[in-house]
């Protein structure tokens, strides 16, 4: 067995201190989940209308600090988890089922009886992307093609901008080194083309 006797001469490796949040969001949620651990051990936290309005201006503090407001009274705290609880959640899990959503309240309310209200529901069904019925459309057609006929077609393009008629020249040989030599033309031509019209 190895004795260990604790001294002074080197520092603990880590902080023990309480963890502080950083920005103004981790100070609600510290404060909101604190109530929340709270009432769940100890009962219910009695809250009213100026916590609900104090937490309301807390969470939404439009100069938030650089350094974060600690909520410090339960009811204020309990408020501000009431509200995050309330407003920050995903209504909808994908795209579809907000539109879905949208299509079958808007069909509700067109038939509600005020003929106002049912006129701009009904033009909002319309305006709907699939339905689309009063929405200009323009179609465009893309055609796709290989790159030899995008190269045709582009030297085509050049010649008429030039107006000139070229045509590719043999290549010369250079009788000393037995290799083609190649002339230098205005439109390069592409491998295996000899004479182009």
């Amino acid at each position: 067995m190895i004795e260990l006797t604790p001294t002074g001469d080197h520092p603990i490796p880590f902080d023990l201190s309480d963890e502080q949040p950083k920005t103004h969001k981790d100070s609600i949620a510290v404060a909101a989940n604190t109530a929340d651990l709270l009432e769940e051990i100890g009962g219910p936290i009695q809250y009213g209308d100026e916590n609900l309005h104090s937490a309301a201006e807390r969470i939404n503090d439009v100069d938030k600090p650089t350094v974060p407001r600690h909520i410090t009274s339960t009811a204020e705290a309990k408020a501000a988890s009431v509200l995050i609880k309330k407003f920050d959640f995903q209504a909808f899990a994908d795209i579809q089922q907000a539109r879905t959503f949208i299509t079958n309240k808007l069909i509700q309310i067109s038939d509600c009886g005020d003929p106002k209200v049912e006129l701009r529901a009904l033009e909002l069904l319309g305006k709907h992307s699939d339905i689309g019925l009063f929405t200009e459309r323009s179609e465009i057609t893309v055609h796709h093609k290989n790159s030899l006929d995008l190269e045709n077609s582009i030297r085509e393009r050049i010649k008429i901008l030039l107006h000139s008629d070229v045509t590719d020249v043999e290549p010369l040989i250079n009788e000393l080194e037995e290799k083609p030599v190649q002339v230098e033309d205005d439109v390069p031509s592409s491998e295996g083309e000899n004479e182009r019209s």
